[in-house]
């Protein structure tokens, strides 16, 4: 069996789209996933499956969700290996121990890929924030104090773009990577 990341898009979100991680943990399993965890409460759940497609994989846990919670919550499944590669492949300047300057990873959901991306959102700005882009995935860092003032802020979180999008910290991707 190979392991694998659920990311779920957008739960348990300012009291919206609640999907009790238990219960979650749950209906994967009665899905046929084995060894499911979940990481807090923001929809990462870590399994394992025998299934090679990660687009199926997908799929069949938007099903369920759609099923048992009655939501339509995007979901990005990823192996392990590729999260890894992912993290094996960041930038310098990312993911280090700057408390000034807060760490993001976002999935990029298919079919959309970066240069969509990069096309509604535009260039940073580059005295406030960061980005680099690796596969499915934009390595995005900020100032924190000034996290307002970024173009990318306010961008990732509204209108159509931030459907296709979830988005994560760099110490929780390290974090599922070492469940």
């Amino acid at each position: 069996m190979k392991k694998y990341i659920a990311l779920l898009r957008g739960v348990n979100v300012s009291g919206k789209n609640k999907v009790p991680m238990a219960m979650l943990r749950k209906y994967f399993e009665e899905i046929g996933f084995e060894d499911v965890k979940t990481y807090l409460n923001s929809g990462n759940v870590i399994f394992l499956s025998n299934e090679d497609s990660t687009k199926k994989l997908s799929e069949q846990i938007e099903v369920m969700i759609k099923n048992q919670f009655n939501l339509d919550i995007p979901v990005l499944v990823l192996s392990k290996e590729d999260l890894v590669d992912i993290l094996q492949n960041m930038p310098e300047w990312w993911g280090n121990d700057n408390k000034d300057i807060y760490d993001n990873l976002i999935f990029i959901i298919p079919p959309m890929t970066f240069n969509d991306v990069y096309e509604k959102i535009g260039q940073p700005k580059r005295e406030l924030e960061k980005i680099q882009n690796y596969k499915n995935v934009i390595f995005w860092s900020f100032v924190r104090n000034d996290y307002q003032k970024t173009n990318w802020w306010s961008k990732t979180a509204s209108g159509d773009i931030s459907k296709k999008l979830t988005i994560r910290t760099a110490n929780t991707v390290r974090k599922i990577v070492g469940i």
